[in-house]
């Protein structure tokens, strides 16, 4: 019996009400026992919050007060900084270590099964901690000229507030990433919408960080002691975690097993080299884009070791270097033109995106699955060039904010806002744009090969058909086989790539074998330009989402289809088409709300404060 598309979305609503499927949800008595220790300690937290505020303890003022005397801070700012280096590191440990359980297992059996969960977890948990003590330590003053006013004598400062908001964000985004997977399937890929919250707001919140920091510069408990090297490192440090949390969008190109055309990758570096870079330039002085860098460079290899090393025993991946960026930034700080910031930052942002993106190209040429293709130049300078361009503005802004120097008047500071945001969104979605061909089709002769493995393990030879369809330079012509189950005795530790040689028009080979056994998902995959498509080489059957094993026959041939249908094997389209649509475009509301408080908070904090002069350069003197 046909099933009418108003009864299949009440079915879907009901399920979503039932306990988790392997393709859906979490199991309900998962989800029960995360959310009660997530109550559990709010309701802690919250008790600890009252009695401060009531003055019944007086330890929590200790140790802020003692952590401000070390850094000459006031309390409110000296004690959430603190907090905030811990858990945002713990964060991205449990992120990067999540990805790499996916690539290398697939979907979780729940987020109990899953150990990377309880590192993001606590860390955004407490992430949201830091925020709310920032608002909770003032007592008897009001802390800073831009606090916000809570009660007629509770005022929280402007960062402390932005920070505890990009922390719910984030923490809101887990209970929701659980219905969009009871709604949509399991959309086995960073850059699912509840995705993005969860690291939109994490690595958002550094901007928080830098605005409470600057809001605490001008209440110092002691006004006459200069800063020393240690808050210069550490507002270092602070402008390192934003190039690190606005690096994370990239993490699937990290891997090796990005869902989207690669045009993205190069866009998306010179968006997070832009606001940091300079922004950190303009704000530190000299050389302090390198310290930025080799800050951001250390922390991804510490994790990376950890995560792909014989701890976790997880596939492994790279990172942006961006230090090719950093050079171009120091070396136009030396214009003239830096006395005037935005003309400046756009011109910086115009420089990362052209040499700065050349010299990084020859970092991913050396470390990356995915060089970046001659063909694909042209518009990767399209994207990235205006996307540049407006990370640079936006950086500058920033470090105006930073320096106390006046923004501009409110109608163009926020036009330029809203052009940068526009670019962004343009660019990406051109970058979204893809073409599936139709009647195109791979001819695939498997050999199996020994194996130490104790698995079939196969070499391929390929034709495709129309023998055009792949161009001389196409951004990839692969076999991807992964989530194979990750440890040092499986082939790539679950995750292998092997980029097929080109023996003749439409005829390709393996340089490589690769496994067609087990719960491996071997795939044929092609991106050339905007044609992005796969064939199933080899999958697993799974009962959990009812689909039956593609087995790796000796020769056949098969269809190019949409790579999603492959890669997102779990993800169901038993819905009506809006929903999916209503549903991104809720998160894509609640994102832009997002970047509007942080543009209030900047914009707030440059109009209450005292304004320093433009003529000086920014050159600011380390004490020594």
């Amino acid at each position: 019996m046909e099933v009418t598309m108003r009864d299949a979305a009440h079915a879907r609503i009901e399920w979503c009400a039932a306990p988790g499927t392997e393709g859906g949800g979490a199991a309900l008595d998962q989800v029960a026992i995360m959310t009660g220790a997530a109550g559990l300690v709010a309701v802690v937290l919250l008790w600890i919050g009252y009695l401060h505020r009531t003055r019944r303890i007086t330890w929590l003022q200790r140790v802020a007060d003692r952590l401000g005397r070390l850094l000459n801070r006031p309390g409110w700012v000296a004690l959430p900084l603190a907090m905030f280096l811990a858990t945002i590191l713990t964060a991205l440990l449990g992120f990067i270590w999540d990805v790499s359980l996916h690539v290398g297992n697939g979907r979780d059996n729940g987020p109990l099964a899953n150990p990377a969960h309880y590192f993001i977890l606590a860390g955004l948990f407490f992430l949201f901690t830091a925020g709310m003590s920032a608002i909770v330590l003032p007592l008897d003053e009001k802390p800073g000229a831009a606090a916000v006013r809570i009660t007629r004598t509770w005022y929280a400062p402007v960062g402390g507030i932005l920070i505890a908001g990009a922390g719910l964000y984030a923490l809101i985004g887990f209970p929701l990433d659980d219905i969009w997977h009871r709604i949509f399937g399991q959309d086995v890929t960073l850059w699912g919408p509840t995705h993005l919250m969860l690291i939109g707001g994490a690595g958002l919140s550094l901007i928080g960080v830098l605005l409470l920091e600057f809001e605490g510069r001008h209440s110092k408990p002691e006004p006459d002691r200069a800063d020393g090297r240690l808050m210069w490192l550490l507002r270092s440090f602070a402008f390192g975690g934003l190039l690190i949390g606005l690096s994370v969008f990239q993490v699937e190109f990290d891997f090796g097993v990005q869902q989207f055309r690669l045009v993205l990758q190069p866009m998306l570096i010179a968006a997070a080299a832009a606001v940091s870079l300079v922004a950190a330039r303009a704000s530190l002085g000299p050389f302090s884009t390198l310290v930025v860098v080799g800050f951001a460079a250390l922390v991804r290899t510490v994790v990376a070791v950890l995560v792909g090393g014989p701890i976790m025993d997880a596939p492994r991946n790279v990172f942006p270097l961006y230090l090719g960026c950093a050079v171009v930034v120091e070396l136009l700080a030396l214009l003239p033109l830096i006395r005037r910031p935005i003309w400046w930052g756009a011109l910086c942002g115009l420089g990362i995106a052209t040499v700065g993106l050349w010299l990084e190209s020859l970092w991913v040429r050396a470390v990356y699955v995915n060089p970046w293709p001659a063909a694909m130049w042209p518009e990767l300078l399209a994207m990235a060039v205006p996307t540049g361009i407006a990370g640079g503005v936006v950086g500058a802004l920033l470090a105006m904010t930073l320096r106390g120097e006046p923004l501009p008047r409110p109608p163009v500071r926020r036009g330029l806002m809203v052009a940068a945001v526009v670019i962004v969104a343009a660019a990406t979605a051109n970058g979204l744009l893809i073409d599936v061909p139709e009647q195109a089709t791979a001819t695939v002769a498997l050999r199996d090969v020994e194996s130490g493995s104790g698995g079939r393990m196969v070499l391929a030879d390929v034709r495709v058909t129309p023998a055009d369809l792949v161009g001389s330079d196409p951004e990839w012509m692969q076999i991807l086989s992964w989530q194979g189950g990750i440890g040092s005795d499986s082939p790539g530790r679950g995750l292998v790539v092997d980029h097929l040689r080109r023996v003749g028009p439409g005829h390709y080979v393996s340089t490589e074998p690769v496994p067609a056994h087990g719960s491996w998902k071997t795939v044929l995959r092609l991106q050339d330009g905007r044609v992005l498509t796969a064939a199933p080489i080899f999958m697993a059957a799974d009962p959990g989402i009812g689909v039956d094993e593609v087995p790796a026959l000796a020769s056949f041939n098969r269809p190019f289809i949409a790579e999603i249908t492959v890669l997102q094997r779990e993800r169901s389209f038993d819905y009506p088409s809006w929903l999916f649509g209503a549903a991104s475009l809720v998160v894509l509301v609640c994102s832009l709300v997002l970047v509007g408080a942080l543009s209030w908070g900047a914009a707030r904090i440059n109009d209450r404060y005292p304004h320093t002069s433009r003529t000086a350069v920014a050159e600011p003197a380390v004490s020594r």
